[in-house]
Protein backbone atom coordinates (compact mmCIF):
# COMPACT_ATOMS: atom_id res chain seq x y z
CA UNK A 1 0.00 0.00 0.00
CA UNK A 2 1.31 3.45 -0.73
CA UNK A 3 2.49 5.77 1.89
CA UNK A 4 0.48 8.70 3.07
CA UNK A 5 2.01 11.57 1.31
CA UNK A 6 3.18 13.93 4.16
CA UNK A 7 2.22 17.71 4.15
CA UNK A 8 4.83 19.85 4.92
CA UNK A 9 3.61 22.39 7.64
CA UNK A 10 4.59 25.91 7.47
CA UNK A 11 5.98 28.05 10.44
CA UNK A 12 3.46 30.32 12.25
CA UNK A 13 4.78 33.44 11.52
CA UNK A 14 1.44 35.41 13.02
CA UNK A 15 1.72 33.89 16.34
CA UNK A 16 5.64 34.21 16.51
CA UNK A 17 5.02 38.07 15.89
CA UNK A 18 2.43 38.30 18.35
CA UNK A 19 4.19 36.12 20.80
CA UNK A 20 7.17 38.43 20.43
CA UNK A 21 4.77 41.92 20.62
CA UNK A 22 3.31 40.76 23.40
CA UNK A 23 7.45 40.05 25.73
CA UNK A 24 6.03 36.39 26.31
CA UNK A 25 8.09 33.04 26.84
CA UNK A 26 7.02 30.54 25.01
CA UNK A 27 6.94 28.57 28.79
CA UNK A 28 4.82 32.03 29.89
CA UNK A 29 2.05 31.79 26.95
CA UNK A 30 2.01 28.03 27.61
CA UNK A 31 0.88 28.96 31.55
CA UNK A 32 -1.00 31.88 30.39
CA UNK A 33 -3.32 29.97 27.92
CA UNK A 34 -3.67 26.96 30.31
CA UNK A 35 -4.85 29.68 32.97
CA UNK A 36 -7.39 31.12 30.77
CA UNK A 37 -8.65 27.65 29.87
CA UNK A 38 -9.44 26.86 33.68
CA UNK A 39 -11.56 30.17 33.52
CA UNK A 40 -13.58 28.20 30.64
CA UNK A 41 -13.93 25.21 32.35
CA UNK A 42 -11.25 23.13 30.39
CA UNK A 43 -8.25 22.03 31.59
CA UNK A 44 -5.23 22.48 29.41
CA UNK A 45 -1.73 21.55 30.37
CA UNK A 46 0.04 22.60 27.56
CA UNK A 47 3.64 23.91 28.24
CA UNK A 48 6.62 25.37 25.91
CA UNK A 49 7.18 22.06 24.14
CA UNK A 50 3.45 22.50 22.65
CA UNK A 51 4.11 26.39 22.09
CA UNK A 52 7.25 25.38 19.71
CA UNK A 53 4.94 22.85 18.30
CA UNK A 54 2.50 25.48 17.05
CA UNK A 55 5.22 27.94 15.75
CA UNK A 56 6.30 24.63 13.62
CA UNK A 57 2.76 25.10 12.13
CA UNK A 58 0.79 22.34 14.41
CA UNK A 59 -3.60 23.16 15.36
CA UNK A 60 -4.32 22.60 18.49
CA UNK A 61 -7.97 21.28 18.32
CA UNK A 62 -11.20 22.18 19.71
CA UNK A 63 -11.68 25.02 21.58
CA UNK A 64 -7.64 25.84 22.09
CA UNK A 65 -7.04 28.42 19.30
CA UNK A 66 -9.67 30.58 21.38
CA UNK A 67 -8.53 30.25 24.43
CA UNK A 68 -4.68 31.22 22.92
CA UNK A 69 -6.24 34.15 21.07
CA UNK A 70 -7.61 35.74 24.18
CA UNK A 71 -4.61 34.76 26.64
CA UNK A 72 -2.57 37.00 23.79
CA UNK A 73 -5.04 39.34 23.66
CA UNK A 74 -5.01 40.35 27.53
CA UNK A 75 -1.35 40.43 27.67
CA UNK A 76 -1.37 42.96 24.72
CA UNK A 77 -4.44 44.79 26.21
CA UNK A 78 -6.30 44.52 23.11
CA UNK A 79 -8.63 42.04 21.31
CA UNK A 80 -6.68 39.24 19.04
CA UNK A 81 -8.56 36.70 16.60
CA UNK A 82 -7.82 33.17 15.92
CA UNK A 83 -6.68 34.28 12.34
CA UNK A 84 -4.55 36.78 14.01
CA UNK A 85 -2.56 34.01 15.75
CA UNK A 86 -2.62 31.96 12.11
CA UNK A 87 -4.84 29.04 13.35
CA UNK A 88 -8.09 29.74 11.76
CA UNK A 89 -7.43 27.20 9.61
CA UNK A 90 -9.54 27.78 6.49
CA UNK A 91 -12.85 27.61 8.00
CA UNK A 92 -12.74 29.59 11.03
CA UNK A 93 -11.94 33.08 9.72
CA UNK A 94 -14.88 35.10 10.84
CA UNK A 95 -14.45 34.01 14.48
CA UNK A 96 -13.21 37.50 15.04
CA UNK A 97 -16.92 39.04 13.84
CA UNK A 98 -18.11 41.58 15.23
CA UNK A 99 -15.69 42.01 17.89
CA UNK A 100 -13.77 45.43 16.00
CA UNK A 101 -14.87 49.29 16.26
CA UNK A 102 -14.16 49.26 12.45
CA UNK A 103 -12.67 52.69 11.64
CA UNK A 104 -14.75 53.13 8.67
CA UNK A 105 -18.16 53.30 7.83
CA UNK A 106 -17.79 50.92 4.99
CA UNK A 107 -15.85 48.41 7.35
CA UNK A 108 -18.67 48.69 10.12
CA UNK A 109 -20.89 48.07 7.58
CA UNK A 110 -19.42 44.84 6.29
CA UNK A 111 -18.84 43.44 9.90
CA UNK A 112 -22.39 44.02 11.15
CA UNK A 113 -23.72 42.18 7.84
CA UNK A 114 -21.58 39.43 8.58
CA UNK A 115 -22.53 39.31 11.80
CA UNK A 116 -25.96 38.89 10.95
CA UNK A 117 -24.87 36.42 8.56
CA UNK A 118 -23.12 34.25 10.67
CA UNK A 119 -25.87 34.57 13.60
CA UNK A 120 -28.79 33.19 11.08
CA UNK A 121 -26.27 30.46 10.03
CA UNK A 122 -25.77 29.42 13.27
CA UNK A 123 -21.83 29.18 12.94
CA UNK A 124 -20.56 27.48 15.52
CA UNK A 125 -18.23 29.87 16.50
CA UNK A 126 -20.82 32.35 17.79
CA UNK A 127 -23.27 30.28 19.42
CA UNK A 128 -20.35 28.58 21.73
CA UNK A 129 -18.56 31.53 21.95
CA UNK A 130 -17.91 32.87 25.09
CA UNK A 131 -16.96 36.74 25.77
CA UNK A 132 -13.43 37.97 25.09
CA UNK A 133 -12.73 40.08 28.28
CA UNK A 134 -9.98 42.28 26.38
CA UNK A 135 -13.25 43.48 24.23
CA UNK A 136 -15.79 44.52 27.35
CA UNK A 137 -13.25 47.93 27.68
CA UNK A 138 -11.71 48.41 24.43
CA UNK A 139 -14.79 49.12 22.13
CA UNK A 140 -15.30 51.97 24.34
CA UNK A 141 -11.52 53.69 24.44
CA UNK A 142 -12.33 53.23 20.25
CA UNK A 143 -15.58 54.86 20.46
CA UNK A 144 -14.21 58.19 22.76
CA UNK A 145 -11.58 59.01 20.56
CA UNK A 146 -12.52 58.87 17.19
CA UNK A 147 -13.53 61.44 14.84
CA UNK A 148 -16.89 61.53 13.63
CA UNK A 149 -18.27 60.00 10.43
CA UNK A 150 -17.76 62.92 8.00
CA UNK A 151 -19.99 61.51 5.30
CA UNK A 152 -21.68 57.72 5.64
CA UNK A 153 -24.26 58.60 1.85
CA UNK A 154 -23.70 55.89 -0.39
CA UNK A 155 -25.11 55.23 -4.15
CA UNK A 156 -25.06 52.24 -5.73
CA UNK A 157 -27.86 49.98 -4.39
CA UNK A 158 -31.90 50.34 -4.59
CA UNK A 159 -32.94 53.67 -3.23
CA UNK A 160 -33.27 53.89 0.71
CA UNK A 161 -35.92 56.74 2.13
CA UNK A 162 -37.52 57.80 5.37
CA UNK A 163 -39.98 55.41 4.84
CA UNK A 164 -37.99 52.44 5.27
CA UNK A 165 -36.20 54.10 8.31
CA UNK A 166 -39.40 54.74 9.74
CA UNK A 167 -40.45 50.77 8.98
CA UNK A 168 -36.94 49.70 10.92
CA UNK A 169 -38.09 51.86 13.77
CA UNK A 170 -41.58 50.30 14.22
CA UNK A 171 -40.46 46.96 13.57
CA UNK A 172 -38.05 47.73 16.61
CA UNK A 173 -40.90 49.04 18.53
CA UNK A 174 -43.02 45.90 18.11
CA UNK A 175 -40.26 43.43 18.31
CA UNK A 176 -38.95 45.12 21.65
CA UNK A 177 -42.91 44.92 23.57
CA UNK A 178 -43.13 41.34 22.61
CA UNK A 179 -39.56 40.68 23.98
CA UNK A 180 -41.09 42.35 27.49
CA UNK A 181 -44.13 40.10 27.31
CA UNK A 182 -42.61 36.84 26.50
CA UNK A 183 -38.96 36.83 26.71
CA UNK A 184 -36.31 36.24 24.09
CA UNK A 185 -36.49 33.00 23.09
CA UNK A 186 -40.07 33.58 21.53
CA UNK A 187 -38.68 36.69 19.82
CA UNK A 188 -34.99 36.90 18.96
CA UNK A 189 -35.05 34.56 16.09
CA UNK A 190 -37.21 37.00 14.32
CA UNK A 191 -35.31 39.64 14.89
CA UNK A 192 -31.97 38.17 13.57
CA UNK A 193 -33.61 36.96 10.06
CA UNK A 194 -35.00 41.05 10.02
CA UNK A 195 -31.88 42.51 10.48
CA UNK A 196 -29.96 40.00 7.70
CA UNK A 197 -33.03 39.33 5.45
CA UNK A 198 -34.34 43.00 5.26
CA UNK A 199 -31.78 46.04 7.53
CA UNK A 200 -28.67 43.78 5.51
CA UNK A 201 -30.05 45.37 2.58
CA UNK A 202 -31.06 48.82 3.49
CA UNK A 203 -27.24 49.39 4.06
CA UNK A 204 -25.98 48.35 1.37
CA UNK A 205 -28.71 50.36 -0.68
CA UNK A 206 -28.27 54.13 -1.85
CA UNK A 207 -28.94 56.95 0.39
CA UNK A 208 -28.12 60.67 0.99
CA UNK A 209 -27.13 61.88 4.24
CA UNK A 210 -29.48 62.20 5.91
CA UNK A 211 -31.30 59.27 5.52
CA UNK A 212 -28.29 57.61 6.06
CA UNK A 213 -27.74 58.90 9.50
CA UNK A 214 -31.25 58.23 10.44
CA UNK A 215 -30.88 54.99 9.23
CA UNK A 216 -27.87 54.33 11.25
CA UNK A 217 -29.09 55.29 14.04
CA UNK A 218 -32.36 53.19 13.63
CA UNK A 219 -29.90 49.88 12.82
CA UNK A 220 -28.23 50.74 15.83
CA UNK A 221 -31.20 50.72 17.92
CA UNK A 222 -32.28 47.24 16.65
CA UNK A 223 -28.77 45.68 16.86
CA UNK A 224 -28.60 46.51 20.18
CA UNK A 225 -31.91 45.13 20.95
CA UNK A 226 -30.94 41.94 19.89
CA UNK A 227 -28.04 42.11 21.51
CA UNK A 228 -30.00 42.35 24.69
CA UNK A 229 -32.02 39.08 23.59
CA UNK A 230 -28.59 37.54 23.36
CA UNK A 231 -28.10 38.06 26.87
CA UNK A 232 -31.37 36.85 27.73
CA UNK A 233 -31.13 33.88 25.91
CA UNK A 234 -27.94 32.89 27.44
CA UNK A 235 -25.94 34.08 24.80
CA UNK A 236 -23.28 36.45 26.75
CA UNK A 237 -20.57 36.36 23.91
CA UNK A 238 -22.48 36.95 20.93
CA UNK A 239 -24.79 39.79 23.02
CA UNK A 240 -20.66 41.00 23.06
CA UNK A 241 -20.47 41.20 19.25
CA UNK A 242 -24.11 42.53 18.86
CA UNK A 243 -23.05 45.94 21.46
CA UNK A 244 -19.78 46.68 19.88
CA UNK A 245 -21.22 47.03 16.32
CA UNK A 246 -24.47 48.72 17.92
CA UNK A 247 -21.40 50.98 19.55
CA UNK A 248 -20.55 51.90 15.87
CA UNK A 249 -23.47 52.47 14.17
CA UNK A 250 -24.43 54.87 16.79
CA UNK A 251 -21.09 56.78 15.90
CA UNK A 252 -22.14 56.28 12.00
CA UNK A 253 -25.27 58.13 13.03
CA UNK A 254 -23.77 60.90 14.74
CA UNK A 255 -25.57 60.40 17.90
CA UNK A 256 -22.92 60.08 21.27
CA UNK A 257 -25.98 60.00 23.43
CA UNK A 258 -27.03 56.80 22.30
CA UNK A 259 -23.55 55.50 21.96
CA UNK A 260 -23.26 56.40 25.49
CA UNK A 261 -26.70 54.25 26.34
CA UNK A 262 -25.09 51.32 24.82
CA UNK A 263 -21.72 51.74 26.96
CA UNK A 264 -23.83 51.88 30.18
CA UNK A 265 -27.72 50.01 29.43
CA UNK A 266 -25.85 47.38 27.61
CA UNK A 267 -22.46 46.48 27.67
CA UNK A 268 -22.36 47.89 31.70
CA UNK A 269 -25.06 45.57 32.49
CA UNK A 270 -23.61 42.61 30.36
CA UNK A 271 -20.12 43.09 32.68
CA UNK A 272 -22.16 42.97 35.89
CA UNK A 273 -23.70 39.81 34.58
CA UNK A 274 -20.05 37.93 34.17
CA UNK A 275 -19.14 39.86 37.33
CA UNK A 276 -16.67 42.56 35.98
CA UNK A 277 -17.57 45.35 38.80
CA UNK A 278 -14.50 47.17 37.57
CA UNK A 279 -15.57 47.17 33.93
CA UNK A 280 -19.49 48.42 34.68
CA UNK A 281 -17.56 51.37 36.14
CA UNK A 282 -15.67 52.46 33.45
CA UNK A 283 -17.95 51.56 31.31
CA UNK A 284 -20.53 53.87 32.70
CA UNK A 285 -17.97 56.72 32.94
CA UNK A 286 -16.76 56.46 29.59
CA UNK A 287 -20.67 56.74 28.88
CA UNK A 288 -20.57 60.61 30.80
CA UNK A 289 -17.73 61.48 29.49
CA UNK A 290 -18.06 61.07 25.91
CA UNK A 291 -21.67 62.37 26.11
CA UNK A 292 -21.18 65.33 27.96
CA UNK A 293 -23.43 68.09 26.74
CA UNK A 294 -25.34 65.54 24.33
CA UNK A 295 -27.46 63.98 26.92
CA UNK A 296 -30.73 64.44 28.44
CA UNK A 297 -30.95 64.66 32.02
CA UNK A 298 -32.65 61.03 32.16
CA UNK A 299 -30.12 59.65 30.11
CA UNK A 300 -27.70 61.14 32.28
CA UNK A 301 -29.32 59.31 35.61
CA UNK A 302 -29.15 56.07 33.95
CA UNK A 303 -25.70 56.51 33.16
CA UNK A 304 -25.17 57.26 37.51
CA UNK A 305 -27.24 54.56 37.76
CA UNK A 306 -25.30 51.98 35.71
CA UNK A 307 -22.13 53.51 37.62
CA UNK A 308 -23.70 53.19 41.65
CA UNK A 309 -23.89 49.48 39.82
CA UNK A 310 -19.96 48.95 39.51
CA UNK A 311 -19.60 50.79 42.82
CA UNK A 312 -21.81 48.27 44.83
CA UNK A 313 -20.53 45.17 43.60
CA UNK A 314 -17.13 46.53 44.63
CA UNK A 315 -18.08 47.42 47.89
CA UNK A 316 -17.44 51.12 47.77
CA UNK A 317 -20.35 52.40 49.55
CA UNK A 318 -19.06 55.76 49.72
CA UNK A 319 -18.61 56.24 45.70
CA UNK A 320 -22.07 53.96 45.45
CA UNK A 321 -24.05 56.43 47.07
CA UNK A 322 -22.41 58.81 45.40
CA UNK A 323 -23.38 58.02 42.21
CA UNK A 324 -26.63 56.97 43.63
CA UNK A 325 -27.58 60.46 44.33
CA UNK A 326 -26.60 61.65 41.22
CA UNK A 327 -28.86 59.16 39.58
CA UNK A 328 -31.77 60.47 41.60
CA UNK A 329 -31.23 64.13 41.11
CA UNK A 330 -31.12 63.89 37.22
CA UNK A 331 -34.12 61.63 37.17
CA UNK A 332 -35.88 64.79 39.32
CA UNK A 333 -34.69 67.24 36.99
CA UNK A 334 -36.32 65.80 33.95
CA UNK A 335 -39.65 67.21 32.29
CA UNK A 336 -42.86 64.75 33.03
CA UNK A 337 -44.10 64.66 29.53
CA UNK A 338 -40.28 63.32 28.89
CA UNK A 339 -41.19 65.50 25.03
CA UNK A 340 -37.31 66.73 25.07
CA UNK A 341 -35.81 62.90 25.78
CA UNK A 342 -34.79 60.14 22.52
CA UNK A 343 -37.64 57.55 22.42
CA UNK A 344 -34.91 54.87 23.45
CA UNK A 345 -34.64 56.44 26.97
CA UNK A 346 -38.41 57.49 27.42
CA UNK A 347 -39.08 53.98 29.09
CA UNK A 348 -36.53 54.99 32.13
CA UNK A 349 -38.70 56.42 34.89
CA UNK A 350 -38.33 56.00 38.60
CA UNK A 351 -39.56 52.14 38.30
CA UNK A 352 -36.81 51.39 36.68
CA UNK A 353 -33.75 53.90 38.47
CA UNK A 354 -35.40 52.09 41.60
CA UNK A 355 -34.99 48.47 40.06
CA UNK A 356 -31.25 49.73 39.46
CA UNK A 357 -31.06 50.86 43.40
CA UNK A 358 -32.26 47.34 44.73
CA UNK A 359 -29.55 45.98 42.90
CA UNK A 360 -27.07 48.19 44.65
CA UNK A 361 -28.71 47.96 48.11
CA UNK A 362 -28.70 44.44 47.44
CA UNK A 363 -25.06 43.91 46.77
CA UNK A 364 -24.19 46.49 49.38
CA UNK A 365 -25.49 44.45 52.28
CA UNK A 366 -28.48 47.24 52.73
CA UNK A 367 -31.64 45.21 52.70
CA UNK A 368 -34.18 47.58 54.13
CA UNK A 369 -33.03 49.83 51.46
CA UNK A 370 -33.02 47.47 48.89
CA UNK A 371 -37.01 46.34 50.08
CA UNK A 372 -38.00 50.03 49.78
CA UNK A 373 -36.67 50.53 46.31
CA UNK A 374 -37.74 47.06 45.11
CA UNK A 375 -41.29 47.68 45.93
CA UNK A 376 -41.02 51.07 44.56
CA UNK A 377 -39.94 49.11 41.27
CA UNK A 378 -42.92 46.96 41.24
CA UNK A 379 -45.40 49.66 42.28
CA UNK A 380 -44.41 51.63 39.23
CA UNK A 381 -43.53 49.04 36.48
CA UNK A 382 -46.91 47.98 34.69
CA UNK A 383 -48.09 44.74 34.07
CA UNK A 384 -46.80 44.81 30.09
CA UNK A 385 -43.49 44.70 31.38
CA UNK A 386 -43.34 40.85 32.70
CA UNK A 387 -39.94 39.94 32.54
CA UNK A 388 -39.05 43.42 34.90
CA UNK A 389 -41.35 42.55 37.42
CA UNK A 390 -40.46 39.03 37.41
CA UNK A 391 -37.00 40.32 37.99
CA UNK A 392 -38.66 43.07 40.88
CA UNK A 393 -40.21 40.34 42.85
CA UNK A 394 -36.65 37.82 42.79
CA UNK A 395 -34.96 41.37 44.00
CA UNK A 396 -37.77 42.02 46.72
CA UNK A 397 -37.29 38.00 47.82
CA UNK A 398 -33.53 38.56 47.69
CA UNK A 399 -33.87 41.45 50.64
CA UNK A 400 -36.35 39.93 52.46
CA UNK A 401 -34.22 36.86 52.58
CA UNK A 402 -31.56 39.14 53.52
CA UNK A 403 -33.35 40.15 56.91
CA UNK A 404 -33.89 36.55 57.53
CA UNK A 405 -37.73 37.12 56.73
CA UNK A 406 -37.21 33.26 55.10
CA UNK A 407 -41.28 32.87 54.62
CA UNK A 408 -42.01 35.79 53.26
CA UNK A 409 -39.46 35.57 51.13
CA UNK A 410 -40.44 32.33 49.64
CA UNK A 411 -43.73 33.84 48.91
CA UNK A 412 -42.91 36.73 46.94
CA UNK A 413 -40.34 34.43 44.77
CA UNK A 414 -43.22 32.16 44.17
CA UNK A 415 -45.31 35.49 42.44
CA UNK A 416 -41.70 35.72 40.60
CA UNK A 417 -41.60 31.94 39.73
CA UNK A 418 -45.50 32.59 38.35
CA UNK A 419 -44.30 35.17 35.58
CA UNK A 420 -41.29 33.39 34.55
CA UNK A 421 -43.15 30.40 33.52
CA UNK A 422 -44.61 32.43 30.68
CA UNK A 423 -41.59 33.31 29.45
CA UNK A 424 -38.59 31.97 27.82
CA UNK A 425 -36.01 34.06 29.72
CA UNK A 426 -32.84 32.91 30.43
CA UNK A 427 -32.23 36.22 32.22
CA UNK A 428 -35.20 35.51 34.77
CA UNK A 429 -34.48 32.28 35.36
CA UNK A 430 -30.56 33.02 36.28
CA UNK A 431 -32.20 35.42 39.04
CA UNK A 432 -34.56 33.08 40.20
CA UNK A 433 -31.55 30.69 40.64
CA UNK A 434 -29.55 33.04 42.25
CA UNK A 435 -32.24 33.25 44.99
CA UNK A 436 -32.22 29.95 45.37
CA UNK A 437 -28.61 29.80 46.09
CA UNK A 438 -29.38 32.80 48.77
CA UNK A 439 -31.41 30.52 50.45
CA UNK A 440 -28.90 27.32 51.20
CA UNK A 441 -28.05 28.08 54.56
CA UNK A 442 -31.52 28.02 55.30
CA UNK A 443 -31.71 24.74 53.60
CA UNK A 444 -33.11 22.40 56.30
CA UNK A 445 -36.11 25.10 56.86
CA UNK A 446 -39.14 23.66 56.06
CA UNK A 447 -40.79 26.54 54.07
CA UNK A 448 -37.60 26.09 52.28
CA UNK A 449 -37.70 22.38 51.31
CA UNK A 450 -41.30 23.17 50.20
CA UNK A 451 -39.86 25.91 48.11
CA UNK A 452 -38.01 23.94 46.49
CA UNK A 453 -40.17 21.39 45.99
CA UNK A 454 -43.45 24.01 44.69
CA UNK A 455 -40.31 25.43 41.88
CA UNK A 456 -39.04 21.41 40.74
CA UNK A 457 -42.76 20.59 40.38
CA UNK A 458 -43.14 23.90 37.90
CA UNK A 459 -40.37 23.00 36.39
CA UNK A 460 -40.90 19.22 35.72
CA UNK A 461 -44.89 20.48 34.49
Amino acid sequence: MAARPLVARQPNERLQALIQEAGCSNAGLARRVNLCGAEHGLDLRYDKTSVARWLRGQQPRGRAPAVIAEALGRKLGRTVTIDEIGMANGKNLSSGVGLQFSPTVPGAIEQVCELWRSDVGRRDFLTGSSVASSALVEPSRDWLISMPDSQVARSGGPRVGASDVAAVRAMTTALDRLDHSYGSGHVRPVVVHYLNSVVSGLLSGSYREPVGRELFGAVSRLTELAGYMAVDTGQAGLAQRYYIQALRLAQAAGDRAYGGYVLAASMSHLAAQLGNPREIAQLARAAQEGTRGQATPRARAMFHAAEARGHALLGDRRAAHEAIDRAENELARCDRDRDGDPEWIAHFDEAYLADELAHCHRDLGEPEQAERAASRALAGHPESRTRRRAIGYVLLATAQVQQREIEEGCRTALHAAELLASLRSDRGAEYLEDFRQRLDPYREESVVREFGARLDLRAAA
